[in-house]
């Protein structure tokens, strides 16, 4: 079975293309718009990987990550922040919540992709 990534993202062109990237290299991909849908579709069908933009509508991805991240059921997840905000700030209050791998916009498909099958083969 195709090892499963939801992609919580609201720029669709990126959606598109690390969909598109992502099953070329056999990955299973959903994909949301908010971070209201992706703690929804994070609680009925956990992923294997989260994929999480920092700004996204109705509950950023702060605290998408830290609703993942103190859920016991969710914790183990592993999630990659991909933001164009590259602040330091935000990376260290990220890897303070317990994210997994950090990506600033622009990415390189090769990048994320090696970073998803880092953390997804663990």
């Amino acid at each position: 079975m195709a090892t499963r990534v939801l992609i919580a993202e609201d720029e669709p062109h990126i959606v598109e293309s690390l969909s598109f990237v992502l099953r070329r290299e056999g990955y299973a991909v959903t994909s949301v718009l908010d971070g209201e849908a992706a703690l929804r579709h994070l609680r009925s069908d956990a992923p294997d990987l989260l994929i999480l933009d920092l700004m996204l509508p109705r509950i950023n991805g702060f605290e998408v990550l830290k609703a993942a991240k103190s859920d016991p059921s969710l914790k183990a997840i592993p999630v990659i922040i991909l933001t164009a905000k590259g602040q330091v700030h935000d990376r260290r209050m990220a890897e303070e919540i317990g994210v997994d791998g950090f990506m600033t916009k622009p990415f390189s498909n090769r990048d994320i992709v090696e970073q998803v099958r880092h953390l997804t083969t663990r």
